[in-house]
């Protein structure tokens, strides 16, 4: 699985929006929705946040 396709899956498993994941990451939306259509790829400071 790559990462784009684990976050989404994450984030619907959790039952979150796109909105809520980033706000428990401290992060944007848009960095969000980036992740998922695999423009871009969290940095592991993003990861290690939470």
């Amino acid at each position: 699985m790559d990462t784009s396709k684990a976050i989404y899956e994450l984030r619907k498993w959790k039952g979150l929006s796109q909105e809520e994941f980033a706000e428990r990451l401290s992060m944007t939306r848009q960095a969000v929705s980036r992740w998922e259509r695999g423009e871009t790829v969290p940095t592991t400071d993003t990861v290690d946040r939470k």
